[in-house]
């Protein structure tokens, strides 16, 4: 039928995200001004973009299907943790086949305990053993779930029942994302394959820059053996061959006592408030200002860490923080940093706490 959408003669326009595609710019513009509300107009003009040259690209569904569920999951795992921003949260992971009434499981209940009692929120996978410890320590109303659906059930634990900020993912890839973007400290209890998979996965992530730096800490009963044996791996396997950087160790810390690892996190944002990256300079935001003394003492112990001729200096909020508002009162310390030593920046903030 003549002017059919599915009419094969018609010409298909070539698209591109620079604004030189006439007519389908004014159409979006005019979408977007019809549904009203739309939060940085010139990214979702991407997004739609994208899915528009998607459409044009892919003629089978599998790929079309991939990108619409992640996009779906990710929009969804923005709305649900949208309204707790300005709350540090931390993520917990470990086995699900820990029993009640274990070791294990009673330190990942106190843990939960003490991190909401120290104002913290907690982030699990949603299910059973470690993750229904802490969820159960924590509260409901301090827990956040992100569960991933298998082929076979995985139910939520029974604090997350009903609870709004339970989530349930078809993809691991997009779970990990909410797992560690949204996490400002990472506590591994022992676990399996899966436990693991986060652990490397956090650790390289870390490692290369991919996440700014947080605690990582490592729990496990006085007696058990669990991280020191994959400690002995890494450093006879891995860093003695080179495969890894001895500074590499200084990303994680392990501790045999919830109350440690709380104390280990709460450390690390005594000063230390978070980064940014403003053009090529790396900007530190401070919970309380450093002195110059301060400055030139880290400059002088870090000065292998920064770009050839660069320094260190104290700024307030710089001119392209201007969008922070909630952040333009820290201090802040200015680092010319050389973009490749992220164990050494871990240890910069550990110096930067100490102070």
């Amino acid at each position: 039928m003549a002017g059919s959408v599915n009419d094969k003669s018609r010409k298909t326009v070539e698209l591109h995200f620079a604004h030189t595609n006439g007519p389908v710019d004014d159409a979006i513009d005019q979408l977007m001004d019809r549904v009203g509300g739309i939060a940085h107009p010139d990214i979702v003009r991407e997004i739609i973009l994208a899915g528009l040259k998607a459409g044009q690209e892919n003629t089978g569904r599998m790929d079309l299907k991939l990108m619409n569920t992640s996009m779906k999951e990710m929009r969804f795992t923005a709305k649900v943790f949208g309204p707790y921003r300005s709350v540090r949260k931390v993520t917990v992971f470990g086995s699900a086949r820990v029993r009640a009434g274990a070791p294990l499981y009673q330190m990942a209940h106190d843990l939960g305990k003490k991190l909401a009692e120290a104002g913290f929120m907690v982030i699990t996978g949603g299910g059973p053993g470690i993750m229904q410890a802490t969820n159960e320590g924590a509260g409901p109303e301090h827990s956040f779930g992100v569960n991933i659906r298998l082929p076979f059930e995985q139910k939520p634990n029974p604090v997350l029942i009903g609870n709004p900020r339970y989530i349930t993912y078809k993809y691991f890839f997009n779970r990990k994302v909410a797992f560690l973007k949204e996490a400002h400290a990472v506590v591994l209890f022992p676990g399996g394959f899966g436990t693991m998979d986060e652990a490397m996965e956090s650790i390289t992530l870390l490692q290369t820059g991919k996440r700014y730096p947080l605690p990582l800490i490592l729990v496990d009963t006085p007696d058990g053996t669990y991280w020191e044996r994959l400690f002995g791996f890494l450093e006879k396997e891995l860093s003695a061959r080179g495969y890894i950087s001895r500074d590499d160790f200084g990303f994680i810390d392990r501790v045999t006592r919830p109350e440690a690892a709380v104390e280990r996190i709460r450390n690390f944002y005594s000063r230390y408030h978070s980064l940014r990256y403003v053009d090529e300079q790396l900007v530190i935001r401070l919970a309380s200002p450093l002195t110059e003394s301060d400055r030139q003492r880290l400059q002088d112990e870090f000065t292998d860490i920064l770009t050839p001729g660069g320094a260190m200096r104290l700024s307030g909020a710089l001119e392209e923080e201007e969008n922070e508002t909630e952040l333009a009162r820290l201090p802040r310390l200015v680092v010319d940093f050389n973009n490749r030593d992220f164990g050494r920046l871990r240890q910069l903030v550990n110096a930067i706490n100490a102070c």
